[in-house]
């Protein structure tokens, strides 16, 4: 790379920078020293329970908007079209599904760990298995959102790239650890504000300099980057509307189901009614977000179309060349390139803290206090701050193994997320929707699934699909003089192609799109949960801890008698009262459902927290 070539930061550009990580630092200070001073960890960790549906709306689309997801919409639009957008069409039941089913449970049972449902419905080593699988899938994504931004402004600008991993992983590690939860989530709430502004400044300025909306809209036209709905139902297709749409819902569902630096999130709020009014807030901002990072990359392309920029990147990776085109478009207007770099770390930090927080409370819970009940308060939120710090240096170590991944940014994330996060769903919909699932099938169902699902993901490394090619540029349009002709020649040789290259066999079986990932092993784990508790003996009624359960074939199946719906269901739905002879599943007395106020909810705390020691000195 030409060094002439490369944009450089202005002192103004400087300042913002600056400004944004003494912002975020300033806020963790401010709650260091105000409230209860971050005394207890059910403040640390919690945020006290006392947040509004507002804070935790837009914590929740910053802790999923990462610096990934800024740099690689634009990048997947500009290389292989629109077709992604269609993913927001699975944000819907994405959302909608966790906000009935997943919130009203989980929060009912007041928990600090989404992981101390799976002992509270199966056993204790579930609920470890599903920690450690969360912090190996979490530790691993850090590394990436850490060094994605750090590498894609050394590329571009030449600043120094370990000085700015350190940067970001420093100043989130400060205020994560001094601010707890509470300052995860402010913090979220102003580095979204940042990311909306530095997102939108790049796309207005990019269209001015493009020469306007109609210009931008011939160029991608003329690209071909405008996809038409692509019905295909090959699953080794990379983007389909049902890759995306459907295999999409089951990501999402891992994400803000039962993803715990989401889930924790949803328990910080004041009410139930609170976290779920969170999760619809978050829809309209996740869709604004996907569209201006759709856009985004859509005025990249009219901006480059045809233009050959290896002699300017270091990389031909599409992710660098968001940035660049980011500083070329605001190199003349001094702030502007420092406050989308603001935006970019902004996204980065959210992200990462969120996951410092949600790391040191699994670790916490699962894995430290079952051992050590009588730990003082004291003694315990030092311990939550010091596996917080820890972790972020632990992140500092992953990112010098991101660089050695091939793929962009953003399907080395969306791997991560459904080869682990997939086999996760899948545990908890086996505990959630079906009665009979026992521990034995739940472990046998998750080592299933985690097996089959690095097996299809180390494998798709060696079976690179041809549907993964990036579409041609407008120059490839535009050389001949008959465009139809061109177009539709192109079309037929690459239809060819792709008959004759399609893979076969195992090569087929690995070339499974990325997207479905997550659908593909939450089934395998639902599967091998049920024949395996079947055969082993499924669970009776007497043994479920009540309040664990989502009556979904009660609900599915409602045409059918009491009688029938008792058997198929074998439990009281959630939401009435159960006897007294019911109430002591796995050890634990657990608050009854509807209709009881918060403060009544709150008199059978003491009861569980005190149950709950007692089980697990127990086991």
């Amino acid at each position: 790379m030409d060094l002439s070539d490369q944009k450089h930061f202005t002192a103004v550009d400087y300042v913002i920078f600056a400004l944004l990580l003494a912002a975020s630092v300033g806020i963790g200070l401010y709650h260091a020293l105000s409230g209860g001073r971050q005394r207890t960890t059910q403040e640390f960790l919690m945020a006290d329970r006392s947040m509004s549906c507002l804070p935790v709306s837009l914590s929740l689309i910053a802790s999923f908007q990462s610096a990934v997801a800024i740099i690689g919409v634009p990048a997947e639009i500009y290389t292989h079209g629109t077709q992604y957008w269609f993913i927001g069409c699975a944000y819907f039941l994405g959302l909608l599904i966790p906000a009935h089913v997943f919130i009203p449970v989980l929060y009912k049972l007041r928990l600090s760990s989404v992981y101390q449902y799976l002992e509270l419905r199966f056993c204790k080593a579930v609920r470890i298995c599903g920690t450690l699988a969360f912090i190996f899938q979490t530790v691993i994504y850090m590394g990436v959102c850490v060094y994605t931004p750090a590498f894609a402004l050394n590329a571009v600008t030449g600043f120094e790239l370990w000085a700015a991993v350190l940067a970001t992983g420093l100043v989130c590690t400060l205020y994560t650890t001094m601010g707890g939860l509470k300052a995860v989530i402010w913090t979220d709430v102003f580095q979204t504000v940042v990311m909306f502004a530095g997102q939108l400044a790049v796309i207005v300025v990019g269209v001015h300099q493009t020469g306007g909306v109609s210009e931008v809209w011939r160029k991608v036209q003329e690209g071909n980057r405008i996809s038409a709905l692509d019905l295909n139902p090959d699953p080794t297709e990379r983007h389909t509307f049902w890759t995306l749409g459907v295999g999409g819902v089951f990501l999402m569902l891992s994400l803000y189901g039962v993803n715990q630096a989401q889930v924790q999130r949803y328990l910080s709020a004041r009410t139930e009614k609170e976290a779920v009014r969170s999760c619809y807030m978050a829809f309209p901002s996740l869709q604004l977000s996907l569209a201006l990072g759709c856009v985004m990359g859509l005025v990249m392309f009219a901006r480059y179309c045809g233009e050959d920029l290896s002699d300017k990147l270091p990389t031909s990776s599409s992710d660098a060349m968001v940035l660049y085109f980011v500083m070329d478009m605001l190199q003349g207007l001094p702030g502007l390139p420092g406050l989308f770099v603001a935006c970019l770390f902004s996204a980065a930090l959210s992200t990462i803290s969120s996951a410092f927080n949600s790391l040191a409370t699994v670790t916490m819970e699962d894995l430290v206090k079952p051992h050590f009940p009588t730990m003082t308060e004291a003694r315990a939120t030092l311990l939550s701050k010091v596996l917080a710090m820890c972790y972020g240096l632990l992140c500092l170590a992953m990112a010098y193994l991101t660089h050695l991944m091939d793929d962009s940014v953003l399907q080395v994330a969306l791997k991560i997320f459904g080869m682990v996060g997939g086999p996760v769903l899948g545990l908890f919909c086996l505990g959630m929707f079906f009665p009979w699932a026992n521990s034995t099938g739940a472990v046998a169902g998750l080592g299933a699934g985690l097996a089959l699902s690095f097996w299809v993901g180390i494998g798709s490394l060696f079976a690179r699909s041809s549907s993964t090619r990036p579409l041609p540029g407008c120059r490839a349009v535009l050389l001949s003089d008959n465009t139809t002709s061109a177009i539709h020649t192109a079309a037929l040789g690459n239809f060819t192609l792709r008959s004759f290259n399609r893979p076969s066999g195992l090569n087929r079986f690995y070339s499974l799109s990325y997207m479905w990932y997550s659908t593909f092993n939450c089934f395998t784990v639902i599967l091998t949960g049920l024949i395996i508790s079947f055969l082993t003996g499924p669970m009776k009624e007497e043994d479920v801890t009540p309040g664990t359960i989502y009556p979904l074939f009660g609900k599915l199946l409602c045409f059918l008698p009491e009688h029938l719906k008792k058997k198929l269901c074998c439990l009281t739905p959630l939401g009435q009262t159960l006897p007294p002879q019911h109430k002591e599943g796995n050890g634990l007395a657990l608050p009854q459902e509807d209709g009881t106020s918060q403060e009544e909810t709150d008199k059978f705390l003491p009861e569980v927290q005190t149950a709950l020691v007692e089980h697990e000195t127990t086991v």
